[in-house]
């Protein structure tokens, strides 16, 4: 069965004067997707998310939104995204109530006290609704955002850095939270982050960008296991049997030492023949670990 795009970037490039800040960009966002938007400080991602939403217009190349060209049904297609990007700014005088009032009425949301409701429900702020947004934490704050990005039933979400500045436990409210957003309430989301960690933990689909180009795209699972991973080995002697690679046909594998643990990139298949060989050559070994992670492959593929 055809995935629905909800969005898709196609050759999109970004010139400020001479400097290529997006460079022929393409990408897909299915409808179900929570999507992974990832890259280096510097990548292009922030102008990315900015074409999208049509803040600024790309220099060439096309973005369409529900199948629609962003630029020319702005307003039809942007009624059906919300967006928080950077930090949720807010009257911070006015309580979470009254803010997501005006809001609400900016964007002429119908039935809007039942849906303040709701939202301020589901991002678990019901009991602090009348309190004012300065006495709010960094990750409430964050979590109003999210309510007001679901004020008018979007169909996407677009969300930047949602879990910047928040401690260990906000990060993982964070995550749950998004989460319960697109299992439960269908809705499609993009997480523009830097924390890679909560990028490999939620996301099915990412794509990485690198000096504004797209370095790789794919499902999170199949890309973490397609390619060369760091599998760790604890030996009877590292030292030793790190000589003896140095002398095999698995001298192109090692990676070194680190913390007393011998590394080696290896693709998935190889294994069992490494194990094999130090077998035969009469190493004891102790413990092997994969540890492909996402930060891994984002050193990788960004370096």
């Amino acid at each position: 069965m055809k995935k629905e795009i909800f969005l898709q970037f196609e050759q999109v490039s970004k010139l400020y004067n001479s400097f290529l800040a997006v460079d022929k960009l393409s990408f897909n966002v299915y409808k179900g997707d929570i999507f992974g938007f990832l890259g280096p400080n510097g990548a292009g991602k922030s102008t990315s998310i900015r074409m999208a939403l049509s803040l600024i217009k790309p220099t060439s190349g096309e973005i369409n939104l529900f199948g629609s060209d962003i630029l020319n049904d702005r307003e039809k297609t942007l009624s059906k995204v919300g967006a928080l990007i950077e930090k949720p700014d807010f009257y911070s005088y006015l309580s979470a109530q009254k803010n997501l009032e005006i809001l609400g009425e900016i964007s002429a949301v119908q039935g809007l006290k039942a849906k303040i409701d709701e939202v301020l429900d589901l991002v678990g702020l019901t009991s602090r609704r009348n309190s004012k947004v300065k006495t709010f934490s960094q990750g409430m704050k964050q979590r109003l955002g999210i309510a007001q990005t679901l004020l008018h039933d979007p169909k996407l979400i677009i969300l930047d850095e949602p879990a910047n500045g928040l401690d260990p436990q906000g990060q993982v409210d964070m995550r749950e939270l998004i989460v319960r957003i697109n299992k439960e309430r269908g809705i499609t989301v993009i997480i523009s982050s830097h924390i890679l960690n909560e990028v490999e933990q939620i996301c099915n689909r990412m794509v990485i960008i690198n000096k504004g180009k797209s370095v790789v795209e794919g499902d999170v699972s199949e890309l973490l296991t397609g390619s060369r991973m760091k599998v760790s080995y604890v030996t009877d002697d590292n030292e030793q049997t790190l000589a003896l690679l140095s002398n095999s046909e698995f001298k192109d594998n090692i990676n070194g030492i680190e913390k007393e643990k011998l590394t080696l990139l290896m693709e998935h298949e190889n294994i069992p023949r490494l194990n094999d060989f130090l077998s035969k050559e009469g190493v004891k070994v102790y413990s092997i670990e994969p540890i492909r992670s996402l930060e891994e492959y984002f050193i990788t593929m960004t370096k």
